[in-house]
């Protein structure tokens, strides 16, 4: 088979994914579309390299250098996001406003789905946040319970460069023992430390929240351990996990000391590498690195 056909049919499929997902804002189709998007390079360049006589190599052999290719340039581009980000005035966890403007849940009918099922299901609003990533850009947040407040479960809305709103969930209970469980499925890269009173599961590949709160519940049944109901303010506790996450990492060496940020940047040559290497595997795997 004449290989034009595929690499075409790759290249309509990457384009009709691309402006579907403009619409939804998937990490799942993303994902996918990241795949696609490497091996119509590999494969375009490998035809293109051998049709304008660059290479007489048989073709898959040029296929896999010109996969290799792309991840070595992605790699750079990669580090050089993570160096700006790094020496950025961007905070790497920013401090959470309340939100009064009434724009906390934005009116896609794919999103009101998600707030009608966390209503018939037993969960109330309890606050709603807001968080100033860039100028003008905000994470907008809002926080639910359940009907016996052992079960945070905080909605998280990302925009996207392309215009779409992605949506991730956190779900939290604490124990009288003093852990925290944390349930859920944000996509972006991490890189640091928890505290050690943490077990956190992150699943990007899941973006039911049905299914997200079935999972955490699973988990609060294996531990066996006794819940205690939520009575912090949720503001007050959001800022405070990005203090406390902020302390720790600076102190396990992920981030720079403050007095030598101005400097060096604030993520160190360590963390740097983990930023990177979770990247990695959350675009093309959507799997979360386990330290």
């Amino acid at each position: 088979m004449d290989p034009d056909y595929p690499l075409l049919a790759g290249m309509v499929l990457f384009l009709v994914l691309a402006q579907l997902n403009q619409r939804n804002g998937s990490p799942v189709v993303a994902i996918f579309n990241r795949w696609l998007r490497w091996l119509i390079f590999s494969f375009g360049g490998a035809k293109a390299a051998i049709e304008m006589g660059w290479s007489d190599r048989p073709y898959l052999v040029v296929v896999l250098g010109f996969f290799l290719l792309w991840f070595l340039l992605e790699t750079l581009y990669n580090w050089l996001a993570i160096h700006a980000l790094s020496v950025s005035p961007l905070p790497l966890f920013p401090r959470f406003t309340l939100n009064n403007s009434g724009e906390e849940w934005p009116t896609h009918p794919r999103l009101l789905k998600i707030r009608d099922w966390l209503r018939s299901n037993g969960f109330k609003q309890v606050q709603a946040l807001k968080a100033e990533v860039s100028p003008s850009i905000y994470l907008r947040v809002s926080v639910y319970q359940d009907t016996e407040a052992k079960i945070r479960a905080q909605i998280t809305f990302l925009p996207q460069a392309n215009g779409a709103i992605s949506v991730c969930f956190s779900l939290s209970s604490n124990t009288v023992s003093g852990y925290r469980y944390v349930t859920d499925n944000l996509y972006l890269p991490f890189g640091g430390f928890y505290p050690e009173t943490w077990l956190v599961k992150r699943t990007p590949w899941q973006r039911s929240l049905p299914k997200l709160v079935a999972l955490h519940r699973d988990r609060l049944a294996r531990g066996g351990e006794i819940l205690t109901p939520w009575t912090s303010d949720p503001l007050a506790d959001l800022n405070l996990q990005q203090r406390e996450l902020e302390q720790i990492n600076t102190e396990l060496g992920f981030l720079f000391p403050h007095g030598e940020r101005e400097e060096h940047g604030k993520i160190s040559h360590e963390g740097r590498y983990r930023v990177w290497k979770e990247y990695w595997l959350l675009s093309y795997f959507g799997r979360s690195v386990r330290y």
